[in-house]
């Protein structure tokens, strides 16, 4: 895993490039508060086979701790993504 500044400068680089950032938590978390930008696409959705139409532009996945969007990352290859990338926790994300 990168370090905090270069994971938070590979993140900033991607999302210019068209990205998609994808908060991979509950509803109910995602109401919350979510990364601006962010669309939401919790894993349980993820695990039952409801992954995003375009596998070919590069997804940016988080969540609360970064459990989840680990998860959610490996899922995404499995069903075809080429290109995803786990931020990890919200909380780290912030700072970015």
């Amino acid at each position: 895993m990168l370090n905090p500044h270069k994971q938070c400068q590979e993140t900033r680089r991607l999302l210019s490039e068209g990205a998609q950032l994808v908060d991979v938590r509950t509803e109910d978390e995602y109401r919350q508060g979510a990364i601006e930008g962010a669309i939401n696409h919790p894993v349980q959705w993820i695990s039952a086979g409801h992954t995003l139409e375009d596998k070919e532009t590069p997804v940016v996945v988080y969540c609360a701790t970064g459990m989840r969007s680990r998860m959610a990352k490996e899922m995404l290859l499995h069903a075809g993504f080429r290109q995803v990338h786990d931020l990890g926790g919200f909380q780290n994300i912030q700072a970015c």
